[in-house]
């Protein structure tokens, strides 16, 4: 499979771009080579520059549940830009969507639209502090929250691809780490600092240390203590929300936050995000308050049709989670007796490589990452487009058939005898 034309668009991206990509795990640092540059997509399928067709797992990170270019949002991002593509002024559909969500998320009384997961969680930090006239925060070691400065600490995703979990330049005096998972460290950490903790931000259901899924009484203990002690729980849904099901891991696992971050599925494949949460923290934002926050492009016409289109085809299938969940569940199943472990969580998984049970960010640390690289190399050259990171989730979607899910267990199980 040749991947000339890429090679040499790579070289020159890195002339005008740090290190020739706009976000780092793209640039295949953490599996070797050099990166795919893709030129189109269509249901379940990319092609890059040379021609080659791979079958995607990645999914854009998550907001492709239904595939790349799907008719409806295709259509409904070209009757957008008929129209306008950005106005810098309210429109009904903005409304309709925060209506959409709220429905969904019944934890959410007011939605706040912005364009990206990073600012959805820096500003619901903002509100939680103004809220509660505090600083702290609580965060865990693997969860990644966006680049904002209080969340890039013991980072998982791309930064602990790069070996670099805390970044230069990154001030962050009132966050506290602690384990994924430790209900235990978390009530000592409480009890010790609660009343000066603003807010507890987790992912419900770990995605960027690779999926990790909560323990029984891990969440519970954390709305718990956070009652208890006065503090905001903030899910961090941005990769959980509408992709676990309609109204996200919340809904599954019958636990209340008191703020949603929302991001990825809620645009369609462009860029939009949301915060929210119970209205009187809500209210404190302004204009009806007094803390700021503002953007340009919040609400952005074209990522609002295309989120609303895209939600409302989940809503319009009841069936699609289940469709999904068995999809993936035979993709993991095909995993039996390998010498790695898998976690997942409906239609997101990661292959670890490692024998032991991985429910934290020191045992998701364990894996092999050079046997996770020649893995990841066999399957693109197999024609899988998998993450390029062990510490990424794979993303099943609904263009996914079970004919695909066949090939790319076939290509699997070439690719773990290499």
């Amino acid at each position: 499979m040749s991947r000339l034309r890429s090679r040499a668009a790579f070289r020159r991206a890195r002339r005008s771009i740090p290190g020739g990509v706009n976000s780092p795990v793209r640039a295949f640092r953490a599996v070797g080579g050099h990166p795919v540059l893709v030129r189109r997509g269509r249901g379940a399928w990319i092609e890059d520059i040379d021609g080659n067709r791979y079958l995607d797992f990645v999914g854009s990170w998550g907001p492709l549940i239904l595939g790349h270019a799907h008719p409806k949002i295709v259509a409904a991002i070209t009757a957008a830009a008929k129209k306008g593509s950005t106005f810098g002024a309210p429109t009904e559909a903005e409304t309709e969507l925060a209506e959409v969500i709220r429905s969904a998320f019944p934890s959410m009384d007011l939605v706040r639209l912005v364009s990206s997961g990073t600012e959805a969680c820096m500003s619901a930090l903002r509100v939680a502090r103004a809220f509660t006239k505090r600083a702290g925060v609580i965060k865990f070691e693997g969860c990644y929250h966006g680049h904002a400065d209080p969340f890039l600490v013991k980072a998982g995703s791309g930064a602990a691809t790069f070996g670099s979990p805390d970044s230069p330049g990154v001030e962050a005096d009132h966050t506290i780490i602690l384990p994924y998972n430790d209900p235990a460290a978390f009530s000592g950490a409480m009890k010790r600092w609660g009343r000066k903790v603003a807010a507890v931000i987790v992912e419900p259901v770990a995605g960027n240390m690779g999926v990790v899924p909560p323990l029984m009484g891990f969440l519970e203990t954390l709305r718990e203590e956070t009652r208890r002690h006065g503090s905001l729980l903030i899910f961090d849904e941005v990769i959980t929300g509408f992709r676990l099901a309609w109204g996200g891991a919340q809904t599954l696992l019958r636990i209340k936050p008191d703020l949603t971050t929302l991001g990825k599925i809620i645009g369609g494949g462009l860029p939009l995000a949301a915060y929210g949460g119970r209205r009187e923290i809500m209210n404190r934002l302004a204009p009806e308050g007094p803390v700021y926050q503002a953007g340009t492009l919040s609400g952005n016409p074209l990522a609002v049709a295309a989120g609303l289109a895209q939600l409302r085809q989940l809503k319009a299938d009841p069936g699609i989670y289940r469709r999904l969940d068995q999809l993936a569940a035979d993709f993991e199943d095909s995993f039996h007796g390998r010498d790695v472990t898998v976690n997942r969580v409906g239609s997101m998984m990661t292959v670890f490589f490692t024998k032991q049970p991985v429910t934290d960010w020191t045992s998701a640390a364990r894996g092999d990452r050079k046997k996770f690289a020649r893995y990841f190399r066999a399957m693109l050259d197999a024609g899988i487009y998998l993450p390029p990171s062990q510490f990424e989730a794979l993303f099943v979607s609904a263009a996914h058939t079970g004919g695909d899910i066949q090939r790319t267990i076939r290509a699997a199980s070439r690719a773990l005898v290499r």
